[in-house]
């Protein structure tokens, strides 16, 4: 068990969390690579790894998780869509998007904390990570596009960024769901 100490908490971490931890940040990038461009944002597996990586792990080492996957892409390496890595992915148009992850299980562990974990909640709190996700990267990809001098009104940013993924992103929530339950019921986790 690794142990620090921050501000007076403690963190600690067993050796089974921090592999699986390190396992969902690979599997968040493998899931990447395997994308559908239908325009400026391609489809990706990413939400669906972040969706299993929430329900297996729950929202305190799915956070980590994501962090040593978005710190791996930013140092360079090729974690994201198209094969792509380094700080200019984070900070182009669709960095908003990966940078919006981050939202999702710190949504994730108030939620369970305030509600509990019954499936009804984990649904909610999954959806609710997604709006949050989808607001931040919409946003983002506004203020990008702006400062690039193109004008991007939010119904067309709404149009190009988020209504295309609604229903790939609710098929991927609910097979994470399902694959997750399974995941944890075989594996012991």
């Amino acid at each position: 068990m690794v142990d620090n100490t921050t501000k007076g908490k403690k963190i600690s971490f067993t050796t089974k969390e921090m592999v699986l931890t390190a396992m969902f940040a690979a599997i968040m990038a493998v899931c990447s690579w395997i994308s559908i461009p239908i325009g400026t944002i391609a489809i990706t597996l990413q939400t669906f790894a972040i969706f299993c990586a929430l329900c297996i792990l729950g929202g305190r080492n799915s956070l980590f998780s994501i962090l040593v996957f978005i710190l791996l892409g930013a140092i360079g390496l090729p974690v994201f869509s198209g094969f792509k890595g380094g700080i200019g992915v984070l900070t182009g148009p669709t960095g908003g998007y990966i940078l919006g992850f981050i939202f999702m299980p710190i949504i994730y562990m108030a939620g369970e904390k305030l509600f509990g974990k019954k499936f009804a909640v984990k649904v909610i709190l999954l959806l609710i990570g997604l709006i949050v996700c989808y607001t931040f990267g919409t946003a983002w990809f506004i203020f990008v596009c702006s400062n690039n001098g193109n004008s991007m009104p939010l119904s067309k940013a709404l149009k190009l960024c988020v209504t295309p993924f609604i229903p790939f992103d609710i098929i991927k929530l609910v097979l994470a769901l399902i694959i997750s339950d399974r995941v944890k019921k075989y594996a012991h986790i």
